[in-house]
């Protein structure tokens, strides 16, 4: 199966959230930040802590969402010249071959650690910091993203 696609900036950026937010360590650290800030909102309504303390604690809980959702997959995105192009990948039963006018590159199955799914795309990882984004567009129909989805849970074995 031999997808042709380019990348969407709007897409992109989702799928970057995506992934940070898929990452453990972010993750908690949301639900710690977020649990803290419920905890700050109720002290403060009982007048257990000043104005100051509670705006302070809701300007970092701000500065750590937005630096999430905008920030960080923005630095990612225009550091990376990667989403500027197009590419061809041709998927087959020993590996998958990622090409471009520039040349091509083929991996055997077993280089992929893990895959995941998000609404556009599909994210293949070779390790925890880098993967790949295969979006589901350079599918002709959906019935090709079902078959791309079967192979990848074929032949991606998660460890």
């Amino acid at each position: 199966m031999i997808i042709y696609f380019g990348y969407d900036k709007r897409q992109v950026m989702q799928a970057l959230r995506y992934h940070f937010i898929s990452r453990p360590e972010i993750r908690i650290m949301l639900i710690l930040v977020n649990v803290f800030a419920l905890v700050s909102i109720t002290l403060y309504a009982l007048g257990k802590i000043t104005p100051l303390a509670f705006f302070v604690g809701s300007f970092l809980w701000i500065v750590l969402m937005i630096s999430f959702w905008f920030l960080l997959p923005g630095m990612v995105y225009r550091r990376a010249v990667t989403f500027k192009h197009n590419f061809s990948m041709d998927f087959k039963d020993e590996g998958f071959t990622l090409g471009h006018e520039r040349g091509s590159r083929t991996w055997q199955w077993a280089a992929l650690k893990n895959f995941i799914e998000s609404p556009n795309f599909f994210h293949l990882y070779f390790d925890s910091r880098s993967f790949i984004l295969v979006p589901k567009s350079g599918c002709r129909d959906t019935d090709e993203v079902f078959e791309l989805r079967k192979l990848l849970k074929e032949k991606v074995k998660k460890k």
